[in-house]
């Protein structure tokens, strides 16, 4: 989009492509700036998380990240990355360990909403210049998000598909939450957290220092408490180890996360750590000692009274349970929130675009019949995470 100059300053909407790690590192405190007037955004769309995640998992030479100014200030940022599998894609960077995905548009600035439907306009004509030759994959997008309205101004072809569901409750102490449960319930609950107090099971916030211990905690207890059920594969590499410490350290820093041991007589028998936005908080990963079950701690309902009145004390709205629809989640009558596919394209590529829609689709149904038919599945694939862990527990051969 055409610019001018005016007293050596350039003036209007500007749109331009980062495509190199260094020239994204250096915009850190203008990104902050717009997640921060962006009302939508989660704490998967801070520069934090986003940067450290490329220095992970990032190939060199597939940035593609979209950027929107107004008078030399940022006002929209489209944070992508090139793939070629299964075809020439854009998706979000962040993948498969980020809960939710979006774009940033500032629509703090104006209450009248003209300049945030600017921006995005600007946004949308730079992504079809960036998507000339690949379909636009956004995943994980949460109802409400700013993608929601890329989408609905976007002029070539689309489509939107079902994603993974959240489940949310919200940001109230937690002696708020107890009383929208059965009365019976409520009951037991009570009777949990009075276990909780009477053990002197303390809380302690760990500061921006001490980050790579704490994580460390949490990441051998993670891998200790779901050893023989079956931990997440992704969770025991050490790229993710190191993603997760230079992340966390970082929004520790800023405000943006939260990090707690748990410690019972001295020791650090839990960890966790809760990711924040302007609105929300999210608890992301937890680790704690099988001892804890054993002396019938109920260590999902400790972190949740943290997480539940941190957020009310910080004024949020929600506390996001994440992706996953488990039991215990599930007990405390959480809303279910279902995140969005936008796919997006030109509309030459309108057939790729469905081909994918549809290996999608056909994916999903997949998945869920083989979870239905075949349980075992479950089990198995528990065991080869478990042989992995295994596997990258034992010493290095002399």
């Amino acid at each position: 989009m055409a610019s001018e100059e005016r007293g050596g300053h350039r003036t209007g909407i500007v749109v331009t492509l980062c495509r190199d790690q260094r020239a994204f590192a250096r915009l850190r405190s203008e990104w902050d700036d717009l997640q921060r007037r962006c009302s939508t955004a989660t704490p998967f769309q801070s520069h934090s998380w986003l940067d450290s995640w490329w220095l992970s998992y990032g190939v060199d030479g597939r940035l593609r990240i979209v950027l929107v100014r107004r008078d030399g200030r940022l006002v929209a940022a489209a944070p992508l990355m090139l793939v070629h599998r299964p075809m020439p894609m854009l998706v979000s960077l962040g993948g498969g360990i980020s809960d939710y995905s979006d774009i940033l548009v500032d629509d703090q600035s104006d209450p009248t909403g003209r300049a945030a439907d600017a921006a995005i306009t600007a946004l949308e004509r730079g992504l079809q210049r960036a998507a000339r030759h690949a379909v636009i994959d956004l995943r994980e997008v949460r109802p409400g998000a700013a993608a929601e309205r890329l989408y609905a101004k976007w002029t070539g072809a689309k489509q939107r598909l079902a994603d993974s569901v959240c489940l949310e409750l919200p940001a109230a102490p937690m002696e708020e939450l107890v009383k929208r449960l059965p009365a019976n319930r409520a009951q037991r609950v009570r009777a949990k957290l009075r276990k909780i107090d009477a053990l002197n099971i303390e809380g302690v916030r760990v500061g921006e220092h001490g980050v790579p211990d704490t994580m460390g905690h949490l990441l051998r207890l993670h891998e200790l408490q779901w050893r023989g059920r079956g931990v997440t594969a992704e969770h025991l590499r050490p790229r993710f180890a190191e993603h997760l410490v230079r992340a966390t350290r970082r929004m520790v820093r800023d405000g943006d996360a939260a990090l707690t041991e748990y410690r019972l007589d001295g020791e650090v028998v839990a960890a966790s750590v809760a990711l924040l936005s302007g609105q929300l908080t999210g608890g992301y990963l937890y680790g704690a000692h099988p001892e804890l079950r054993e002396r019938k701690v109920d260590v999902a309902t400790m972190l949740l009274r943290h997480d539940t009145d941190f957020a009310a004390s910080t004024g949020r709205r929600v506390v996001s349970l994440l992706r996953g629809k488990e039991a215990y989640k599930n007990s405390w009558r959480p809303e279910a929130v279902t995140n969005q596919r936008l796919l997006m394209a030109p509309y030459a590529l309108e057939p790729a675009l469905r081909l994918h829609a549809a290996r999608a689709g056909w994916r999903d149904r997949a998945a869920g019949a083989v979870r239905e038919r075949f349980p075992a599945v479950r089990e198995w694939r528990a065991r080869l995470n478990d042989w992995r862990a295994l596997v990258r527990r034992r010493p290095p051969a002399p």
